[in-house]
């Protein structure tokens, strides 16, 4: 099983909004790409200066489905949306 998490900082401008969109946008891809197993999107509720906004964490059955997902036309979707809002992001991808 592969783990694929990610963490956004978003732009100041609209954040409440766009968090709760991406957030929406988000969890409803597992039912739009077949390999994704399990999503969880989590907006964060400790500010620092450390912290990010929102983390994304999704399993895949193996590279093959990590793959199919990140070229899928609703993620790719969701990615330029995520990309007008955000002002950095990080991600870590891990065999379980």
């Amino acid at each position: 099983m592969i783990k694929h998490i990610v963490m956004f900082q978003f732009k100041e401008e609209d954040k409440a909004h766009n968090l709760l969109k991406v957030k929406a946008m988000l969890e409803a891809l597992p039912q739009q790409i077949e390999p994704l197993r399990q999503m969880e999107v989590g907006i964060n509720i400790i500010p620092g200066e450390r912290a990010f906004d929102l983390v994304l964490t999704s399993v895949f059955d193996d590279m093959a489905g990590l793959e199919i997902y990140r070229d899928h036309s609703a993620h790719l979707e969701v990615v330029a949306f995520i990309k007008q809002v955000t002002t950095a992001s990080k991600v870590v991808d891990y065999a379980l």
